[in-house]
């Protein structure tokens, strides 16, 4: 038997920018992105602390240390610069190897988006 388990999680970071003009996803920093162990293309599942919206989209590498973190697409109207959310991807598992395994969770500072 197979089930789905926290892979990773970006633990509050805020919104920089929304672009609804833009094909779809959310950009996050790359220092963010390998820190948390997701990948660009990854889906992902994002919830959005100030407002309780929750959406699923896939990972566009941004700017290495700019702290970015861009809803594109039809995302842009859950969110609102400022925003603060939560970033989380799933992997699937035997039952037996997901008693074991640890996810990868980092807690980004919410005032710049780095890594503390």
């Amino acid at each position: 038997m197979n089930i789905q388990v926290l892979k990773s999680k970006i633990h509050r970071v805020t919104v920089t920018e929304a672009d609804l003009n833009y094909i779809g996803s959310i950009t996050i920093d790359q220092d963010l992105m390998e820190a948390s162990n997701i990948i660009e293309g990854e889906k992902v599942q994002i919830v959005n602390v100030n407002n309780g919206e929750r959406l699923e989209t896939y990972v566009i590498t941004g700017k290495r240390g700019a702290g970015g973190i861009c809803l594109n697409g039809p995302a842009a109207r859950r969110v609102a610069v400022g925003d603060i959310i939560i970033i989380i991807s799933y992997c699937t598992l035997d039952f037996e190897e997901a008693k074991s395994f640890k996810p990868t969770l980092i807690f980004p500072d919410t005032a710049t988006n780095s890594l503390v």
